[in-house]
């Protein structure tokens, strides 16, 4: 039994190809990553045990105008952990 493709299977196929072909010249990840050190140990633990949002409630505390500031264009310092990924352990 032969299989006949209708056009709109072809456009299926085709718009597929597009969005792969769109996702593949995505940019290389450029956002840093928060590092597995003796100052950022606590903070990876803590997001296994109780999540991201429990965790980031800490980052201001080191990462201020004062102390590290955030580079001019920064987005929204209250979801770090939206962009920085943890560091592989």
């Amino acid at each position: 039994m032969a299989l006949a493709l209708k056009k709109r299977d072809f456009l299926l196929v085709g718009v597929a190809i597009l969005i792969l072909a769109f996702l593949w010249q995505a940019p290389p990840e450029s956002t840093s990553r928060v590092p597995l050190d003796d100052d950022h140990r606590k903070y990876h633990e803590l997001v296994k045990t109780d999540g991201k949002k429990a965790a980031e409630k800490f980052c201001e505390d080191c990462h201020n105008q004062e102390t590290i500031p955030f580079p001019e264009g920064h987005p929204a310092k209250y979801r770090c952990l939206f962009c920085h990924k943890l560091a592989a352990p």
